[in-house]
C-alpha cells in the first residue's frame, strides 16, 4: 500500500482578487504534491476559500450585493487563477459549504459543554482586515502589527476559548517534535514571543456583524472567523464531531503538512493545536510557514497599490516561467523579491539561455549529424564528470525536495544544465563531426546530452509540468518516472519535432512597454456619454413599466443576435424580441422576473412580432437584464 501524504494550504480570504503573493502558496503546494505523487505517495491536496467575517460583510455592502454573492464571485476567481497556473488540487473547500458550517457549530457547542468555551465580554484594539484583537503593546505606531491597518477600540459580549490549560502541553509537544514548526526560525518566534508568557483566553465569537456561522444556542453571536477557518482542514475530509468520520479523514488525518504564510503562524501553531487537543484529535505532523513574495522589497498590498496580478505575469511570460520564478526565487526561510524586470531576467538566463538553449542545440545537432537517431556511441574524456554530476544532482534534489527546500532543489538542476552547456563547448561536436573516425564519439556526446535533458526534465516536472511535457515530446521519451532517473536508462533515441521551449524577451519592448500600455489604458478617463435632453415628470409618466416573468425563451430563427421571449405580465402573456443573445442563453432566463416597457408600439423584427421592451443596463463590455426578486408579474414599476 502506498504511503499517504495530505497537504493543505491556508484557505484564501475572499475579500478581493488574489495577487501573485497570494497565489505563490498554491503553486508551492502544487509542486510539493506533484513531487510526492511522482515518489509514489497516495496524495491528497486540499485548498479553498475563507468566506466569513466582518471585512467580507462590509465589502459586500459597499458593492450593494449580498455577502454570499461576493464570496461566490471571489471564490470562482481564485479557482480560475489556480487553474491558470496549473494548480491541481483534490478538493476545494469553502467555509460557506453546508457540511462545514454544520460541523463548525457542533465543535463550538461541544467545547462550550466541555467547559473550554465560556461567555464574557471583551474590549480591545480590533483590526477589521485581520479579524483580530491586539493588546496595546502589540500595536505598531498605533496600527495592526500584521497588516498595518488602523485598529478600532471595540467592546462587545463574546465567548472565550481557554488556552492556558493546554499551554504547557503545547510547549512540550513543540519541544519534543522539532519538525512540527518549520523553518526553525518560525518555531523560535512562537516559543519566545508568544508561548513564553501566559496565554490570554481567545475571543471566539462576535456580535458586531452577522456574516458568519451562528452559535446554535445563542443566535446573536457568530463564531470567530479563525475558529471557523481552521476547522476546514478536517471538515473538508469528512470529520464529524459527534458521529463516525468519513473514509478520507480516517485515511489522511493527521495532515503531513499545513503550508501557510508566515503572517498567520500564530493562529496555526497555537490556537489550532490547542483546539485539536481540546477535541482529543491528533495534531498535524508539520506546519510550514513560508516567506512572502515582495515587490521591490516591500510586502504586496492592494491598499499600497504595489501588487502584481497572476494574469498579467502569465500573459507576459507564460505559466511555466511564472511558476519557475516564484519557486526558484523565494528562498526557504526568507522573503523573495519580484518585479517584471527580475522575472524577465530569470526567464532569459535560466530558462531561455540555459535550459531552452541546451534542448535547442542538442535537438539541432541530433537532426543534423544523425538524422534524429542516437545510440549510446563511444565515450569522450568529459563523460565521467558529467555522469557523476548527474548522479549527484538526483541525490541532492531528492534530499532538498523532501525538506521543502524547493528553490535549492531547482538550483541543483539548473547547475546540471549549465554544466551540460559547458560540456558541449568542451566536446565541440562540430569539430568531431568533421572527423569520420570520431563519428561514434560524437554520437556518444549527443547521447549524454539527451540523457541529461531527460533526467533534468523529470526533476523539473513538478516545477514546470507543461514545459516538461513539451520536452518529453521533443526527445520522444516515455521514461519519465522517478524510477528512470539513472543515467543510461534509455538506450537509444529517435527524437521528435523541435520547438522553442522558452523565448528570450526584451525587457523594454516585450515587458515594460506592454505593462505601461496596459496601465495607461486602465487610467484613461471614461468617455462621457452624450447627454440626452432632459425630460419632465409628465414625460416619464408616459412610460408604462411593469414586472414580467419570462415563461418561454428561444433563439430567433432568422437572427443570431436576437432572442424571442414569452413574458407573463400578470394579466396577459406577450411576445417580446430582444437583442441580447450575445450575453444570455435562452434556457438560463426562463423564470426570471424582469422590467418591461409595456406601452411600446408593437413592431416586427425579422418576421417575429415584438410587443414591449426588456430593460437592460450596459457598459462597453457587458450587458445585464434588470431583475426583480420578490414582486409578482404585473406589479407596477415607477
Amino acid at each position: 500500500m502506498n504511503k499517504k501524504f495530505y497537504l493543505t494550504t491556508a484557505i484564501a480570504y475572499t475579500s478581493s482578487k488574489p495577487h501573485i503573493g497570494n497565489v505563490y502558496e498554491a503553486i508551492l503546494a502544487d509542486s510539493i504534491v506533484r513531487y510526492k505523487k511522482k515518489c509514489g505517495f497516495d496524495t491528497y491536496f486540499q485548498t479553498g476559500t475563507d468566506e466569513h467575517g466582518q471585512k467580507i460583510q462590509l465589502k459586500a455592502e459597499a458593492n450593494h450585493i449580498t455577502p454570499q454573492q461576493h464570496v461566490d464571485n471571489i471564490s470562482n476567481e481564485i479557482k480560475r487563477t489556480y487553474k491558470l497556473v496549473d494548480v491541481h488540487y483534490d478538493h476545494f473547500v469553502r467555509t460557506t459549504d453546508d457540511y462545514h458550517v454544520k460541523e463548525v457549530a457542533k465543535v463550538f457547542e461541544k467545547l462550550y459543554k466541555k467547559g473550554d468555551i465560556y461567555k464574557g465580554s471583551y474590549e480591545g484594539n480590533y483590526c477589521v482586515d485581520c479579524e483580530s484583537f491586539f493588546t496595546t503593546k502589540d500595536l505598531k505606531d498605533g496600527c495592526c502589527p500584521d497588516c498595518g491597518a488602523k485598529v478600532q477600540i471595540m467592546k462587545e459580549e463574546a465567548y472565550f476559548f481557554k488556552l492556558a490549560p493546554y499551554q504547557n502541553r503545547l510547549i512540550e509537544y513543540i519541544n519534543s517534535h522539532p519538525e512540527f514548526i518549520q523553518p526553525e526560525s518560525r518555531k523560535n518566534e512562537m516559543l519566545n514571543n508568544f508561548l513564553s508568557n501566559p496565554l490570554p483566553d481567545l475571543c471566539v465569537s462576535r456580535t458586531s456583524y452577522t456574516w458568519g456561522v451562528p452559535v446554535h444556542f445563542d443566535s446573536k453571536h457568530v463564531i470567530y472567523v479563525w475558529i471557523d477557518a481552521l476547522l476546514n482542514y478536517v471538515t473538508g475530509i469528512g470529520y464529524h464531531v459527534d458521529e463516525t468520520c468519513g473514509d478520507l479523514y480516517n485515511t489522511y488525518w493527521p495532515a503531513d503538512i499545513h503550508l501557510i504564510g508566515k503572517d498567520i503562524l500564530r493562529f496555526h501553531t497555537i490556537y489550532w493545536p490547542i483546539m485539536l487537543m481540546a477535541l482529543d484529535m491528533p495534531l498535524p505532523k508539520q506546519i510550514f510557514g513560508h516567506p512572502w513574495v515582495l515587490m521591490n522589497h516591500n510586502k504586496m498590498s492592494k491598499s499600497k497599490g504595489n501588487v502584481i496580478y497572476t494574469d498579467d505575469l502569465v500573459e507576459l511570460f507564460g505559466v511555466d516561467a511564472v511558476r519557475y520564478y516564484v519557486l526558484h526565487e523565494i528562498p526557504f526561510a526568507s522573503d523573495g523579491n519580484l518585479t517584471y524586470e527580475l522575472v524577465c531576467e530569470k526567464n532569459n538566463s535560466d530558462l531561455a539561455n540555459t535550459y531552452g538553449n541546451l534542448v535547442n542545440r542538442t535537438m539541432a545537432m541530433c537532426k543534423k549529424y544523425f538524422d534524429g537517431k542516437i545510440g549510446i556511441g563511444e565515450a569522450s574524456e568529459f563523460d565521467v564528470d558529467l555522469e557523476a554530476l548527474l548522479g549527484k544532482t538526483v541525490e541532492e534534489y531528492h534530499n532538498l525536495m523532501n525538506k521543502y527546500r524547493i528553490a535549492d532543489a531547482i538550483e541543483s538542476v539548473i547547475n546540471l544544465l549549465r554544466a551540460s552547456n559547458k560540456y558541449i563547448d568542451d566536446t565541440a561536436p562540430w569539430v568531431l563531426a568533421k572527423n569520420e573516425a570520431k563519428h561514434k564519439v560524437l554520437e556518444g556526446v549527443l547521447y549524454h546530452l539527451l540523457e541529461v535533458i531527460r533526467v533534468a526534465t523529470i526533476l523539473l516536472e513538478p516545477i514546470m509540468p507543461s514545459a516538461s511535457k513539451n520536452v518529453y515530446s521533443q526527445i520522444n521519451t516515455k521514461l519519465t518516472s522517478f524510477e528512470d532517473l539513472e543515467y543510461g536508462r534509455q538506450k537509444s533515441y529517435i527524437i521528435g519535432e523541435a520547438s522553442v521551449l522558452f523565448k528570450r524577451l526584451d525587457v523594454n519592448k516585450d515587458v515594460l512597454d506592454k505593462v505601461l500600455a496596459k496601465e495607461n489604458k486602465q487610467e484613461e478617463p471614461k468617455k462621457e456619454l452624450p447627454k440626452k435632453e432632459e425630460i419632465t415628470i409628465e414625460d416619464f409618466d408616459k412610460l408604462d413599466l411593469g414586472v414580467g416573468q419570462i415563461v418561454e425563451a428561444k433563439k430567433h430563427p432568422k437572427a443570431d443576435k436576437l432572442l424571442v421571449f414569452k413574458v407573463d405580465l400578470g394579466n396577459e402573456v406577450r411576445q417580446i424580441v430582444s437583442g441580447i443573445a450575445k450575453y444570455y442563453k435562452p434556457e438560463d432566463l426562463i423564470g426570471k422576473k424582469v422590467v418591461v416597457v409595456k406601452n411600446l408600439k408593437p413592431i416586427v423584427l425579422r418576421g417575429e412580432e415584438s410587443y414591449g421592451m426588456l430593460l437592460c443596463a450596459s457598459d462597453e463590455n457587458n450587458l445585464e437584464l434588470l431583475n426583480v426578486e420578490h414582486l409578482l408579474p404585473g406589479a407596477k414599476v415607477s
